[in-house]
Formats: structure tokens, sequence, C-alpha cells
């Protein structure tokens, strides 16, 4: 069934319907179009949301990221961020693919539409003007056969009139005959009008506007198809991004199943730990007595904390919390100074456990990166340099690391640079064309000068974090001397059983030997040999990558030095 047989005659049903399914169209697309701006301003609010959360470069927010709870909420605040983006790729497909094709396609229905209404106008108005055409013919031939017939009657009557004259009878006759031609004549031509109209009639009918009915129906079905894909491009838009969608709350589900309260606490536990003993018991101050009584034997091995910095307020409590007080000045705390080291004879240190040479070579490791070979040319160039002094122990380790690392780095590329420059100056020479190897003397300048100074830097922090291992593992008494030598002690104990078990090692064979190129304040203790400046000692162990090198005098003595302190040469 089509329209052009079974709505021949609905030419204004037609019509109005075509219009309406244009208007649809054209609703649809603004209902798209508000969708990808809701989309639009949807993304945008969530980006704006996560950069209003997100932690600023440099701000404390960013240093608390190492804890796993922070991090899996910047986590959270990067999935949302990606989540916002296939927000946005919603919105920029379906304004693509929905409302710009649409558009461009509703266009061209209106054209096609109006050509259809068009060539029906056209038409009807043939058909009419054909009619009009008939009716004038049908007129004239009815008007000249009444005139026909009074002519007819006038001439029967004046040929039946005695007193007509003959000339009389044939003029009437004539009139009758040419009025009655006139009448056939007008008959003929209504006749070939009505026939021609007719004709037209019936191709107007059952063919012109049959088809034109049919092409608006074409228009009209493929115009319902357009819009049945676009409504289900509509979801496929949507659909395609679901699984990155899903991602984007996977992540933010992984965000939070990767938070480890444990771990966050050992994070924070080696962030801030001071390194310092718990201050013991308060003494007696017996004020009947002219005079303070000896300390407690039980007090002697009390490790010397922040109280003993107090001087005349050691005798207060020691409160982890600070309190108000009605005075303007603040109570004290114990990080208010630094402390003094734990006397010699006191426990060691928990973080050594039952190994402590092995824990020191193992946080030595730690302070250098691997080896590079430039620094065999060291020279010994005062550099002042921050020793992080005023830090808790553990604290300035950390730091003392940081810092070497940070300088290794950088002197890294400070020699990329100068090799970089060599380079190019070799090509100046060899090609002048290419440039004056004069005008790169600058720079050289200026990098040599900044490898001088790093290296003295670095040197000058190795030093440091030597000297500060050295105290971390012989610590001295409170009094500034050392602890009688007689006195056991559990540390020197398992020194001494680690140094005899070294010494029953055999012998490993040289490899090479070195020169040494500055003094270096070896630590028996950790590891570590001193030499003087143009000592030749064997090379026993080659440099692993963590710029240490294991070396050999020649009365057995063995240990580690700083492969940057020496001239090294191996055997080939």
């Amino acid at each position: 069934m089509d329209w052009g047989t079974e709505l021949w005659d609905q030419y204004d049903v037609i019509e109005k319907h075509t219009l309406s399914g244009l208007d649809l169209v054209e609703k649809y697309i603004k209902f798209v179009k508000e969708r990808t701006e809701i989309e639009q301003n949807y993304a945008k609010q969530l980006r704006n949301l996560t950069k209003k959360y997100s932690p600023k470069r440099g701000s404390k927010e960013e240093q608390e990221c190492r804890f796993s709870n922070h991090q899996s909420f910047l986590d959270i605040l990067n999935e949302m961020n990606d989540y916002a983006g296939q927000r946005e790729l919603i919105a920029e497909n379906m304004m693509m693919n929905i409302c710009i094709e649409l558009t461009k396609y509703l266009q061209e229905l209106k054209l096609e539409r109006k050509t259809h209404l068009s060539d029906g106008k056209k038409a009807q108005q043939s058909l009419e003007s054909t009619y009009k055409q008939l009716d004038n013919s049908k007129k004239r031939f009815e008007r000249e056969w009444r005139e026909a017939e009074k002519a007819t009657q006038y001439a029967e009557k004046t040929d039946q009139d005695i007193n007509a004259t003959k000339a009389d009878v044939e003029k009437a006759k004539q009139q009758a005959h040419m009025r009655t031609h006139i009448a056939e004549e007008c008959k003929n031509d209504y006749a070939a009008q009505l026939q021609k109209y007719n004709k037209e009639q019936n191709q107007f009918y059952f063919t012109d506007m049959p088809l034109i009915f049919n092409n608006l129906q074409d228009m009209d079905e493929r115009r319902m198809r357009k819009l049945a894909q676009a409504y289900i491009l509509y979801a496929d838009t949507e659909r395609h991004v679901m699984p990155i969608i899903g991602k984007c709350l996977e992540g933010i589900t992984r965000a939070g199943t990767n938070v480890n309260e444990k771990n966050d606490s050992l994070v924070l536990i080696e962030q801030h730990k001071s390194g310092f003993e718990r201050p013991g018991d308060l003494e007696f101050e017996d004020y009947s007595q002219g005079i303070n009584r000896a300390s407690s034997d039980s007090s002697l091995g009390t490790p010397k904390g922040p109280l003993d910095l107090l001087g005349k307020n050691k005798s207060k409590p020691f409160w982890l919390f600070s309190k108000k007080s009605k005075s303007s000045s603040s109570p004290l705390t114990p990080f208010s100074t630094p402390p003094a080291p734990s006397p010699a004879n006191g426990p060691p240190s928990p973080k050594f456990g039952r190994d402590p040479l092995s824990y020191c070579l193992k946080e030595i490791n730690k302070t250098v990166k691997p080896r590079i070979s430039s620094f065999r040319t060291l020279r010994r160039t005062p550099a002042a340099t921050e020793d992080f002094g005023h830090l808790p122990p553990e604290q300035r380790r950390k730091r003392l690391q940081q810092k070497i690392d940070d300088i290794s780095k950088e002197l890294q590329k400070e020699l990329d640079q100068s090799e970089a420059l060599g380079k190019m100056k070799d090509v100046y020479e060899k090609n002048p064309q290419m440039g004056d190897p004069a005008s790169l003397a600058p720079q050289i300048t200026q990098t040599t000068h900044n490898i001088e100074r790093l290296r003295g830097e670095l040197r000058e922090c190795l030093l440091v974090l030597t000297n500060h291992l050295n105290k971390l593992v012989s610590p001295s008494s409170p009094d500034g001397a050392q602890s009688d030598e007689s006195t056991p002690d559990a540390s020197q104990a398992i020194y001494a059983e680690f140094d005899d078990d070294f010494e029953e090692e055999e012998l490993s064979i040289p490899i090479g030997q070195c020169t040494a190129l500055y003094n270096f304040p070896g630590v028996n203790e950790i590891g570590t040999i001193a030499m003087q400046e143009g000592e030749v000692l064997a090379v026993v162990e080659e440099d692993k990558g963590d710029g240490w090198t294991r070396v050999r005098r020649n009365n057995g003595d063995e240990g580690y030095i700083p492969t940057s302190y020496a001239n090294i040469t191996l055997n080939k």
C-alpha cells in the first residue's frame, strides 16, 4: 500500500504529515544539543572539582602523597579527570555524529520535500488551466449554439412570411447557415478541450500525483530510518565509552584497596623518627642534705636524651605535648635543642639489630649512585655544604643521602654537557664553516667550574655522612670522653666477633691496585679503611656500582674506600 493509491485525495494531510516529521527531526537535534551542553558542563565541573582538590606542586599535601591513603585520593582525582574526559568525548561524538549529520540531512529533506510539493502544485496548476480552457470552450459552444438556433428560427419565419422578399429570405438562410457552422466549430473545439482535459486529469490523478505522493512517502520513510539510526547512535555513543568509564571506576576501587594502613604507619615512623632514646627516671633531689646525692646505679646507664639539655630544668617532667602556660614563654620541648648522643655503655641502638656492620654498609651503599669515572679527577677544593646538624640523627642521615643523590644527578648532567661541548668543539675545529670553536669557550669554562664545584660538594657530603655514621656506631660519653675500654659492651662484642670471622676468611687474590688521591678517615666498625694521599693499595673487589671499592694493605688489613678517592688500575 502506498500513498499515491490510498491517499490520492489527501494532499493536505500528506503535506502536514511530512512537515510534522521534519519538525520532529529538528526537535531531536535540539534535544541532543542540549544533552551535549549538559555533558560539557558536567565534564567542566568535574575538572574544576579535581583541580580544586589536587595538591599544588611543592605544597604540604603533595609531600603527604607518600602515604597510601593520600596517594589513593590522588589516584581517585586522576580517575575522575579521565572520567570527565570521557564525558567530553560523549558530547563531542554526539555533536559530530548526530547533530551535525542530522542537520545536513534535514536540509536535504526540506529541499526534497519542497521540490515534490512544487511539482504537485505545478501539475495541479496545469490541470486547472486546462479546465479553464474547457470551460471557456463549453460556454462559447453554448452561446454560439443558441445564436444558431435563433438564426435558424428567424430564417424559417422569414421563409413563411409572404410579405418577405426573396432577398430577405436568402439573407436569413445564409445567416442561419453561418451561425450553425460557427456552432459546429465551437462544438468540435469543446469536444477537443474536453478530451484534452480528461486526458490530463487522468494523467494527474493516476500518474503524476501518485508518483509525487510515493516520492514523499519514500522521503518520509527514509527520514524515519535515519532518525531511528540516530536514536540507536545516541545510546551507542555512550555505550562505546562505558568500558573506559568502567576502567575509571575500577581504578577508583583499586585506589581504595591500595590503602595500606600498616605501611602508612611505617612510612610515618621512617619519616619522623628522631633516633633519640627515651628519657630516664627523674632524680630525687634531697633538699634536706647540703649536696645532692649521687645518682643511683640504675640512673647511670640511662641514655642521655633531650632532658639532659635542659640544664637546671632537667628535674621538670618531659611532656610530649605542649601545654598552655600562663607565662608568655612556651614550655621547653624535647625538640627545642639538639640531643646528646647515648653513652657508650648504654644498650646499642635498636636500628642496628644484631648485625651493625651489615646495616652500616647497607646504609652507606644507599648514599652513592653508580660510579662516575671522572670522580678520579676530584680535586681537593673546599666547598661549603650544609651538614643538617640541627636535625635528629636518623633524619640527618636521610637528608644527607638525599643531598648526595641530588648532587650526583646534577653532576652527571654537567658531565654530559661537558662531553657534548667537547664533541661540538671538535666538529667546529674540523669544519670551521659550521661554527667558531672559540664561541664555545665561555660555556666550557662555566661547565668545568660547575663540575669542580659539584665534585667538591659531593666529597664534603660523603665525609659528613661517613663521620655521622661513625658517631652512630661509636657514640661518645656525655662529657665528651671515650667510655672505659675495660667496660664490656655488647656492640663491641659483636664487632669483635665479626672481625674474627672476617680474619678467618681466605684472602682473595688482588685484581689490581689503586693510588689514594685524598685522605680518607676510615671507620673499621662499618667496614671502611683509612688511607693517606699517595698510598698504594691492592684492589681485591671492584666497584659494584655503589661507589665503594674493597682494598687491602700489605699488612693484610682490608676495607672499603670511596671509588672516587683513588686512581684505580685493574689487571688485564
